[in-house]
């Protein structure tokens, strides 16, 4: 069972605490959205052509949403997704902050409004990389393009009236909180603690999307969406993913309490799309459920999330961190 820490009724964690959700882990994204009609509405779907954003994109075109896809590989995303109606692909790469303010700037130019804002793509564990004026590619691709875009997009949220943003978040935050002291790895790197940092931010910049977005409807929510083989574990030695018991020689999947991607995208939908969440913010949810606050020497896959990841003080800290860096517009509270 997952640890928890007992915080007061009342404190930034107390709204931490499952919500007993009709879903569960092994439910998919076609059981989020069994019935849903989302005639009407716009989404966004960062990576939206692969592993978990494929699911996503899939399952809001069939529930009816026009769906964009901003993709660092267009043309790969068009052929992918040619048979899904309602479906435009942009070019954008997170890692280049031009790319993604042009790809911006082309969604708002052909939308009005953005209902659901869902941050899927990432990458994982990768060798040593900086970019831009030197950012860590992990943090960089992660959160700071990701950070950007949805400020540039924020305009057409609001006019939303109740637009969500959806970020992934991953169960690797508990590797490590923020590095403030080193954040870009200039002393050493660590593919994993990069990771780490990485995911950790995308938790707290929901957090303080949320604080400021609430009052234009604006809700945003982190998520851990599973452990799920997909083209994240791309630049994972094979026998990396041996040792850690993932798969086998022939890269099967042979880990017990790993979901297939309709499963690990199911948390994702139901965050964006749950009435339950209605009138909610700024948590972090697994298994389509709110998360509990996990103490800090429990297991990282026992779940829940620390609470460094959802401190609004942290937050607020990485969003003037991030603003200072992307040169992004900030949002007015």
């Amino acid at each position: 069972m997952t640890s928890t820490d007992q915080r007061p009724l009342g404190s930034p964690f107390s709204a931490q605490q499952p919500l007993g959700s009709p879903f569960s882990a092994t439910s998919t994204a076609q059981d989020i959205t069994a019935g849903l009609d989302l005639s009407g509405a716009s989404a966004v779907v960062t990576g939206g052509y692969s592993g978990l954003g494929l699911e996503t994109t899939r399952a809001l075109a069939a529930a009816g949403a026009r769906v964009v896809v901003p993709a660092r590989r267009p043309d790969i995303a068009r052929a992918v997704l040619a048979d899904v109606e309602g479906c435009e692909v942009v070019p954008m790469d997170l890692a280049d902050l031009a790319s993604v303010r042009a790809a911006a700037a082309r969604i708002s130019n052909s939308l009005t409004r953005i209902d659901l804002l869902m941050a899927v793509a990432g990458v994982m564990a990768t060798p040593e990389r900086h970019v831009g004026p030197g950012w860590e590619s992990q943090l960089t691709a992660n959160h700071f393009g990701h950070f950007a875009l949805a400020c540039e997009l924020y305009p057409l949220l609001a006019a939303a009236g109740s637009a969500r943003v959806v970020v992934n978040s991953s169960a690797g935050h508990a590797l490590t909180d923020m590095r403030w002291h080193d954040p870009h790895f200039r002393t050493g790197y660590d593919k994993w603690l990069a990771y780490g940092q990485a995911k950790t931010a995308n938790a707290l910049f929901a957090v303080h999307l949320d604080a400021l977005g609430r009052g234009d409807g604006v809700r945003a929510f982190a998520l851990h969406p599973g452990k799920i083989i997909t083209g994240l574990q791309r630049e994972m030695a094979l026998q990396e993913q041996i040792d850690r018991g993932w798969v086998d020689a022939h890269g099967r999947v042979i880990g017990a309490d790993f979901k297939t991607p309709a499963q690990g995208a199911a948390t994702g939908l139901w965050a964006a799309t749950s009435a339950l969440l209605d009138g909610r913010g700024g948590l972090y949810l697994e298994d389509c459920d709110i998360a509990g606050v996990s103490a800090p020497d429990a297991p990282m896959d026992d779940g829940g999330v620390r609470a460094y990841a959802v401190d609004p003080g942290s937050a607020a800290r990485l969003w003037d961190l991030s603003v200072a860096a992307t040169g992004a517009t900030p949002i007015a509270r």
